[in-house]
């Protein structure tokens, strides 16, 4: 009685992981390895069924074990033998999948860069000259005789405009910084670090071996996004006194060192939230790069990244340009 109770565990088992191993094939897109260890999961139920039917004494089960046993023998050992190919198919399926969210990933930034692109180019072609003229009206009325009162009227006119017009180069730089596209990314880096050092008591100190080189045009945007992101992120919620940073080509390769002395932070709760690091992760892997981050709460924190040069050109200079 109990072998046969053993018999209905078994045979309803391996029929459940039968069915669960053909829901399975279109997963594998129907590949043979699979499909011979289906196979070899059917005959084993259909030979627990034979056996359960011998236990009740209805016939003798030998012939059938015997060439149930061959078939079965055969499958799961010819699938054995091959199932390295679909290990290298799910591989196979894994990098193709890597590569095309890379694809993506590069594309999104490309398409995000050129709309940045084509609105600073708007906004300095559009309003720029707009706010020109109109100033340049304002310094004409200004050359008449007028009262005090209209006077400092105009005078406060004047500083609007020129608030305006500096506001909308800030944000056209910021939007597409065309030091960044005429120079390249130490003097696009080197510009950006000045900028925010004088609206900010933190230092800044910042070392790198490059000069005038010229890299591809994804990781020269990328890196300079990166670094950005890095310091507004010190700035805005470190509480820190100073921040290092360092970038250089060290054979074909760019790498970049930063860290500060703020509060610190839990890295792998930022990663998790789906903002600021998370992004910056994404941005280096579309460049087949490394992040790496450690921070400890009250202690700073420091990044490093490593990315493919990518040069284009370079006229390199030995001594690091320091300050």
């Amino acid at each position: 009685m109990l072998f046969r109770i053993l018999l209905i565990i078994a045979i309803a088992v391996q029929t459940l992981a039968t069915l669960y191993a053909l829901r399975l094939v279109r997963a594998t897109k129907y590949n043979s390895v699979w499909i011979l260890f289906i196979v070899g999961f059917s005959l084993l139920s259909v030979e627990r069924l034979v056996q359960f039917m011998a236990a009740g004494g209805n016939y003798d089960p030998r012939w059938w074990s015997a060439y149930l046993g061959i078939v079965i023998s055969v499958c799961l050992s010819i699938g054995v033998i091959y199932a390295h190919k679909l290990f290298k198919y799910i591989a196979r399926l894994d990098r193709q999948r890597q590569l095309w969210n890379k694809r993506i990933l590069t594309a999104v930034l490309r398409t995000e860069e050129k709309s940045r692109s084509r609105f600073s180019k708007e906004l300095h072609d559009g309003l720029g000259p707009l706010l020109s003229s109109a100033k340049m009206s304002l310094s004409a009325l200004a050359r008449s005789e007028r009262s005090a009162e209209q006077r400092e009227i105009i005078d406060n006119t004047a500083y609007v405009i020129d608030e305006a017009i500096r506001s909308l180069r800030e944000i056209s730089n910021n939007l597409s910084p065309h030091v960044l596209n005429d120079f390249g990314l130490a003097r696009g880096v080197r510009n950006f670090i000045d900028k925010s050092a004088a609206m900010h008591d933190v230092r800044i100190r910042f070392t790198t071996n490059l000069r005038n080189e010229r890299y591809d045009t994804d990781v020269e945007v990328i890196l300079y996004r990166v670094i950005c992101e890095l310091i507004n992120n010190s700035l805005k919620h470190a509480a820190c006194r100073t921040i290092s940073l360092s970038l250089a080509q060290q054979g074909g390769e760019l790498t970049l060192d930063y860290s500060d002395d703020g509060r610190g932070f839990n890295p792998q709760a930022m990663m998790d939230c789906g903002m600021g690091l998370s992004n910056i992760a994404s941005r280096i892997n579309s460049l087949g790069g490394t992040f790496d981050i450690a921070s400890t709460k009250g202690k700073g924190m420091h990044a490093s990244i490593r990315v493919g040069a990518g040069e284009e050109s370079a006229s390199r200079s030995p001594k690091n340009d320091r300050s």
